[in-house]
């Protein structure tokens, strides 16, 4: 879904994912891994990998992890205001669908060397990246809707071809988070629907506005475009990603756009429109300074969201420590007895 750190890296991380080969030994070794990435071969954690394949992964995964579990802050405070019993058990649920995934995805990490605790320090301190889709505010209830419909329909066409990313343990977790995806997707879609066919006028509108304000940062959470994205070749050389930005994104606006016509509402791109020559639609120009404004920390919650998840974690401090009290203690019992 939220894998946009590859491609916002600073200059030194990038230098440090291209470090050389350092010996004849590593050639070798590198030129079998090569051509296992050739033969369609997955890679395991405990299989021989380069430096720099290594670290790009603990990038990409650890962002990804980190989107799930910011992501979660966007919803949480509508939970309590959903409209209906329904609504909010559904929204309870994905919330937690969110939690798990962010789970998967920092185990996927820890088999390649780093621990947990650095990945959150990482986010903390503001040096790791997460999806700059969570820096939008989610003003009304259709808002909710609408990240269900697009930012989570987005998420599945970037996620899916990560079902057969070239690192096993990414693609085996990329599975599970897929299916339980394609659940908040449909759910977006349905509320929106229900809104949509039985809502008042104003309750219409209100869906309107939220797609008015959401579509254009859902087309940025495929990252910047390909020409502008320098590590995209290596990545899908390495199997890493399998489908380009552009191809990603292009997907998406041609499935959407039809989503779009049964739901009743319209996307705000007067230049969007289906070219018969090339089967897909063609779309206007994205506002990528505004993207790499919001990357940079510069979006409407940057800051609230960081703060909230620094706060979520300093106040959960005493529930690890007890947790971890708890495992020791029954360590010690089993060695006893």
């Amino acid at each position: 879904m939220y894998t946009q750190a590859m491609d916002t890296a600073s200059k030194e991380e990038l230098q440090a994912l291209r470090s050389p080969v350092r010996s004849a030994e590593e050639a070798v070794l590198e030129e079998r891994f090569d051509a296992r990435i050739d033969d369609g071969a997955f890679i395991e954690a405990k299989d021989w990998m380069p430096e720099h394949y290594r670290k790009t992964l603990v990038r990409q995964i650890s962002q990804h992890a980190h989107s799930e579990i910011v992501g979660m802050l966007p919803e949480g405070n509508w939970v309590t205001r959903a409209p209906t019993l329904k609504r909010k058990a559904i929204l309870l649920a994905k919330i937690q669908d969110e939690g798990g995934h962010g789970l998967y995805l920092y185990a996927a990490a820890e088999t390649l060397g780093t621990s947990r605790d650095q990945m959150l320090d990482a986010l903390h301190t503001g040096k790791a990246k997460y999806s700059s889709i969570f820096n939008y505010p989610t003003l009304t209830w259709a808002d909710v809707g609408v990240i269900g419909w697009l930012v989570d329909g987005a998420a599945i066409m970037n996620q899916i071809p990560l079902c057969r990313c070239s690192y096993a343990p990414y693609a085996r977790a990329m599975i599970r988070v897929c299916k339980e995806e394609s659940f908040h997707q449909r759910q977006g879609f349905d509320a929106l629907n229900v809104m949509m066919r039985e809502g008042t006028e104003a309750l219409k509108a209100m869906v309107q506005d939220a797609v008015d304000r959401w579509w254009w940062p859902s087309l940025m959470m495929f990252g910047p475009p390909d020409a502008e994205s320098p590590n995209t070749a290596q990545s899908m050389r390495w199997g890493i990603k399998r489908l380009s930005n552009d191809d990603l994104r292009q997907k998406f606006i041609d499935a959407t756009a039809e989503q779009a016509k049964v739901l009743g509402v319209t996307l705000p791109d007067p230049l969007l429109k289906w070219n018969a020559e090339r089967e897909h639609y063609d779309f206007g120009p994205i506002d990528w300074a505004e993207f790499w404004r919001v990357v940079g920390g510069d979006g409407a919650c940057n800051r609230e969201r960081l703060a909230d998840r620094v706060n979520a974690w300093d106040d959960g401090a005493w529930v690890r420590e007890a947790a971890l009290a708890h495992a020791r203690k029954q360590q010690t019992k089993a060695v006893a007895a």
